[in-house]
């Protein structure tokens, strides 16, 4: 018989030849947790007897994906970073930025994070070519996130003038409007995996890496400070920190505010 941990690595082989995600790079205390807790649910005893539910029902493998990517998503999440963007940061990067500038908004989820750094684009600096590029490695999240329709809790950190210009009502949901929906191109991207852009002026990815292994975090953050431009910045969630930021080449001016000195060379 297989072992706890055997059943959980044997687990995890599974999902990764099956779907690509790698579990191992998570922390694996809380993803065997979430994990454990799904089995539960279904019935069964075992990880062996959930990979077999998962194995042949594809719409089981989806609710599986759905629960273990961690998905949240809000407009202007913690809006004092998005002033300070706007206030600090945007008018440097602007200026020293190419055409068109550059955002990947990194571990979108549904997509809000993405919605909010277009509707910033267009409210203040709307003579600006620019281009949000929005990933996630959930191909629902993604369905979602093109859609734009969201919930009242979604929105309540949305200024009363953005709301108005770039929402519209449905029902009791708001709906981006299609302008702003057509400025954002989301696609599929699995940031342990996938390659990563070169030269991007400004990304987001915030809340995304708590999730990963002291290693992995350390990889990615790499890869990230190599797709920024010389000067650009990275921008991360209020629990995180970047522990090597100045082996890397990165300065911090502000909390989870990370840019790239003009002399890094790191790749």
């Amino acid at each position: 018989m297989l072992t706890v941990v055997d059943e959980y690595t044997e687990f995890c082989r599974h999902v990764k030849t099956r779907t690509g995600l790698d579990l191992t790079a998570y922390k694996r205390g809380q993803m065997e947790r979430r994990i454990r807790a799904l089995v539960e649910r279904t019935g069964v005893q075992t990880l062996d007897a959930y990979w077999q539910i998962l194995a042949r029902n594809d719409d089981a493998l989806h609710v599986f994906l759905d629960r273990v990517t961690i998905n949240v998503s809000e407009f202007y999440r913690n809006p004092e970073k998005f002033v300070e963007l706007r206030e600090h940061y945007l008018p440097t990067l602007l200026r020293q930025g190419g055409t068109p500038f550059n955002i990947w908004s990194a571990g979108c989820s549904f997509g809000a994070e993405a919605y909010t750094l277009a509707s910033i684009m267009e409210d203040h600096f709307p003579q600006t070519r620019y281009h949000v590029w929005a990933t996630d490695v959930d191909l629902g999240v993604l369905a979602k996130a093109r859609q734009g329709r969201y919930g009242p809790e979604d929105v309540r950190n949305v200024p009363a003038e953005t709301l108005g210009r770039h929402l519209e009502r449905d029902g009791d949901y708001w709906r981006v409007a299609p302008p702003l929906r057509r400025s954002v191109e989301f696609a599929r991207h699995d940031l342990l995996t996938d390659p990563f852009p070169h030269g991007v002026d400004l990304i987001l990815c915030r809340n995304v890496v708590i999730y990963f292994t002291d290693e992995t975090k350390a990889r990615l953050f790499t890869r990230f400070t190599a797709a920024l431009r010389p000067g650009g910045v990275l921008l991360i969630g209020s629990t995180e920190r970047i522990a090597n930021a100045a082996a890397l080449g990165l300065s911090s001016p502000h909390p989870f505010f990370y840019r790239k000195e003009a002399s890094a060379t790191h790749r």
